[in-house]
């Protein structure tokens, strides 16, 4: 099953259909961030209700992926309605606010929907002496070969973030293969996609206060887990001292991965600098007042199967919308929106 051909990319890269303005009771990048967050609404009728299933991974680790509904469609049989998969960013799960979301829209569309936690997000600690990190293209290459197994019709994925950066270096990295996957397209959503730039931002100013003692709080816990299962994996003394993403990924994350160091990581695992070998119709949305992302490192062209959404507000993945206090859903229209339109004609006609 092939992709639709891609459409020509958005020349204008301002334009982002129902996503162009904010409330004005919500003014700024970080409001825009924060509230839609905690206080948003994020679906319309009842909460979405998840079916839990375990994947065991080759080396002997798991990840857990979060059905909606009732899980996953039979591989045979059935109608082959479309999947939409999403990928969560750091340290988020299908409870985030964004996840909810578009758990929400795709049962409005009557889709199937999926979320594969990265490791230890899910929960509960996961076995092996690694974690996640923003350019696991392998590990989403495995993901979906899991999906593709349960669900036998097009597949469609979106990644939040961290994940919206390690879903491109996947299609990047499979190039013209990407499709045998059964992906049609690919939304990548506030990706930090020149780390280095999106690492300094935000240990800078307000967000080294309001952001990095956050992430660092889940982070660093679960690393002195890690140690107590691998003694001697880190330098723990290092860790502790760590105040800033850059720091803990220097110690943490990037010598767990195969890493030189934080510089080597961020460099190798960025999207930025391949979108040309993009071979997926593939959607970058991007507020230019992300507070994570500057503006200055989004790109300005990218190749023929890129489509730019470079609205002006929105924060990081806030995008609230409507009266007080806001809701969350215009921006998984949108982008589901977009999304269908690159599916195989006879399931757009079926749907």
């Amino acid at each position: 099953m092939s992709s639709a051909t891609p459409l020509p990319p958005c020349t204008d890269t301002a334009a982002a259909p129902g996503l162009g303005s904010a409330p004005r009771w919500l003014p700024g990048g970080q409001v825009q961030t924060v509230w839609p967050a905690l206080f948003s609404r994020r679906h319309r009728g009842p909460a979405p209700r998840y079916r839990r299933e375990r994947w065991t991974t080759p080396d002997g680790d798991f990840v857990d992926a979060d059905w909606l509904g009732d899980g996953a469609p039979a591989a045979d049989g059935g109608p082959a309605r479309p999947l939409l998969l999403l990928l969560h960013g750091l340290e988020g799960s299908s409870r985030s606010h964004y996840a909810l979301a578009f758990a929400d829209q795709a049962r409005r569309l009557g889709w199937a929907f999926v979320v594969p936690h990265f490791r230890g997000c899910s929960g509960e600690l996961n076995r092996a002496p690694r974690a996640y990190h923003s350019g696991d293209f392998e590990e989403v290459d495995w993901m979906l070969r899991q999906v593709g197994a349960a669900h036998r019709g097009p597949i469609l994925a979106v990644g939040v973030s961290l994940g919206g950066n390690a879903l491109l270096r996947w299609a990047q990295e499979a190039g013209s293969e990407a499709s045998t996957r059964r992906v049609c397209a690919v939304t990548a959503v506030c990706a930090p996609l020149d780390l280095a730039a999106a690492g300094r931002r935000i240990g800078e100013g307000l967000n080294r206060w309001l952001y990095t003692p956050m992430f660092l709080r889940t982070m660093k816990a679960k690393a002195r887990a890690k140690l107590r299962q691998y003694p001697g994996l880190f330098d723990l003394q290092r860790l502790q001292a760590a105040a800033s993403l850059e720091a803990f990924d220097d110690v943490f994350t990037a010598p767990l991965h195969g890493f030189a160091g934080v510089a080597d990581y961020w460099q190798r695992a960025s999207a930025a600098p391949h979108l040309e070998r993009l071979r997926l119709p593939s959607l970058l949305l991007n507020p230019r007042n992300d507070p994570f992302v500057p503006a200055h490192s989004l790109p300005r062209r990218a190749g023929r199967f890129v489509t730019l959404w470079q609205p002006e507000h929105g924060g990081h993945v806030g995008f609230a919308q409507g009266r007080f206090p806001g809701q969350v859903t215009g921006m998984p229209e949108a982008v589901t929106a977009w999304l269908a339109g690159h599916l195989p004609i006879a399931t757009r006609v079926a749907g």
